[in-house]
């Protein structure tokens, strides 16, 4: 059966959205979830059997006007709206180096260890961490092998003990994968990512068939490290220009808090074990 990533995502964007949410009257019991096709066509400005053909796989050139109105049917964020353009190819593709997956340069290893008091690392689509500099590692430190976000996240029994929010911060790990599954479809690290978490953690695919879509750029995070307590670092994430698909993240604490006593407390510890 041919591939139909563009009508489960138009599913899965319609089931979560109720009557109230887009200002419809919800009268009595519903046998779906969510809004109905027609409902969506209606809001969309569009011929309810041309929709159902997007659903099932039927049609699957629509245009970038009908996809625009589709995304504020659905009330779909900037996010959402790029992926939903990407899943029907309106999207320009991104362009990849061959090394992109898998290596940074030596000036971007440079610049990561010119954050002393600051945890950075790279990592890519698939949330690979490429290269952490040492208050990184140390902040990571109580995982097994602090190789990919989204396995520490799901995987790593020390997930739910350092993720003090770790519904919230599952729910946006998924999010970007989702993403960057529209970005690149036939990305084999991507896929096989996607296939071990599937069938290893059925949290992962509960969020995952929810196909919500998020890049990462900037939020705030809580932590519980073992050897200092709570933290609340805010991070922001940067594209690296000469590597398409790799993005440079780096953690602040708010100055003269708890947390950034304590991320400067975790440098040293880190920092004395090294020499011990």
């Amino acid at each position: 059966m041919p591939d139909n990533q563009l009508g489960e995502f138009l599913r899965a964007r319609r089931a979560g959205l109720r009557p109230r949410d887009v200002g419809m009257p919800d009268h009595g019991v519903r046998r779906v979830t969510g809004l109905r096709r027609e409902e969506v066509a209606v809001l969309a400005g569009v011929n309810a059997d041309y929709y159902t053909r997007l659903e099932q796989g039927r049609e699957r050139h629509p245009s970038a006007q009908v996809l625009d109105a589709l995304s504020r049917a659905l009330r779909l964020d900037s996010d959402a709206c790029a992926h939903l353009h990407q899943l029907a190819g309106t999207a320009p593709s991104v362009p990849l180096t061959p090394t992109a997956p898998d290596h940074i340069g030596p000036a971007l290893r440079q610049l990561l260890d010119g954050y002393p008091g600051a945890p950075a690392f790279v990592m890519n689509r698939a949330l690979d961490i490429l290269a952490a500099n040492a208050l990184a590692r140390a902040l990571y430190s109580p995982f097994e092998s602090a190789d990919n976000l989204a396995r520490m996240v799901f995987l790593d029994p020390a997930g739910r003990r350092f993720h003090t929010r770790w519904g919230y911060t599952a729910q946006t790990v998924v999010a970007h994968l989702r993403q960057a599954a529209g970005i690149e479809p036939d990305n084999p690290r991507l896929r096989s990512l996607v296939r071990d978490l599937t069938e290893h953690s059925a949290d992962f695919t509960r969020l995952w068939n929810t196909h919500a879509v998020r890049g990462k750029t900037l939020d705030a995070k809580d932590f519980l490290h073992p050897d200092v307590g709570p933290l609340t670092l805010t991070y922001q994430a940067f594209d690296v220009r000469e590597a398409p698909g790799q993005q440079l993240v780096v953690y602040q604490a708010e100055p003269a808090t708890h947390s950034a006593q304590a991320l400067t407390l975790l440098g040293t510890l880190h920092a004395t074990a090294q020499w011990c």
